[in-house]
């Protein structure tokens, strides 16, 4: 059985700035019809820096959606769909801990929820760290610190650490790494 879903009927509902909420009717697999309600979402990039003695940057930022302070690998959001996510992330990496890697590596792509959201996360490791002043937006306030590798994969076991592009990231970064990639 082809398990995919036909747009049958798309309704925007609403037009954010960075997300877009739809409603659409779609022809299931089996012929019948159902309602997806579902955020369109531009896409966006992560990046976990280590540096040369095997610690990773991380950052504590408040997320106004959950109502909490989260520690996360430095993130954000592509400019637009068609920015090089590659770009954003060097980007994004020296906009919010003015780090300039030598060398970025791909960790795949992370979808978060993707019943309901079409963010896809382009995850990536920066080694070879050169440190200088970051630029954050006006709008961001983050307080960014090191720790070891092994330290961060306990704190993810812990419960610790709750964001899940972040998990994933320093889960496989400390895989990579073990494996000598």
């Amino acid at each position: 059985m082809e398990l995919i879903e036909k747009t049958k009927e798309s309704t925007l509902i609403f037009d954010g700035k960075v997300v877009h909420l739809y409603c659409d009717t779609v022809t299931l697999p089996n012929g019948g019809e159902s309602i997806r309600e579902y955020v369109k979402h531009v896409g966006a990039v992560c990046v976990i820096p280590v540096t040369d003695s095997g610690d990773v940057i991380l950052e504590k930022q408040y997320r106004y959606a959950v109502g909490e302070t989260l520690i996360e690998i430095p993130a954000g959001k592509l400019d637009s769909a068609e920015e090089n996510p590659y770009e954003a992330a060097l980007r994004e990496l020296r906009e919010e801990t003015g780090i300039i890697p030598d060398e970025l590596i791909e960790l795949g792509i992370y979808y978060g929820s993707p019943a309901i959201m079409g963010e896809k996360i382009h995850m990536y490791m920066a080694r070879g760290l050169q440190f200088g002043k970051d630029d954050l937006d006006a709008d961001e306030f983050l307080e960014v610190f090191t720790i070891p590798l092994q330290r961060a994969v306990e704190l993810v076991l812990q419960g610790k650490i709750t964001d899940g592009k972040t998990q994933t990231a320093l889960l496989r970064a400390k895989m990579m790494i073990e494996r000598g990639l």
